[in-house]
């Protein structure tokens, strides 16, 4: 049987995970992330452009009543996609 872990052990680990860049409830358990499969299997171009950007719109406008700076800090990693996906050109496939 696993031991229980103190509260500073689960206050620990919650604090050391990186719920902007690799947050767990977006990993299949493969570990591949949604992001990488709107990527991939978008229909077409504007799909994921759009995408990225009704996120940035949609972490911008609830960080105020929901999740404060993570939300503003998940909105930024979704306008960085935006801004590289724009700078690469739209019907350039991606290769990461």
């Amino acid at each position: 049987m696993e031991k229980e872990k103190s509260f500073e052990q689960v206050l620990t680990e919650l604090v050391e995970k990186d719920l902007i860049n690799e947050p767990d409830h977006y990993k299949g358990k493969n570990g591949m992330e949604v992001i990488d499969v709107i990527r991939n299997f978008a229909p077409c171009p504007e799909y994921a452009e759009g995408f990225f950007f009704g996120n940035v719109v949609k972490y911008v406008l609830r960080h105020s009543k929901k999740n404060g700076l993570e939300d503003l800090k998940k909105a930024q990693k979704y306008l960085g996609w935006l801004i590289e996906y724009l700078e690469q050109g739209k019907n350039e496939t991606r290769t990461d």
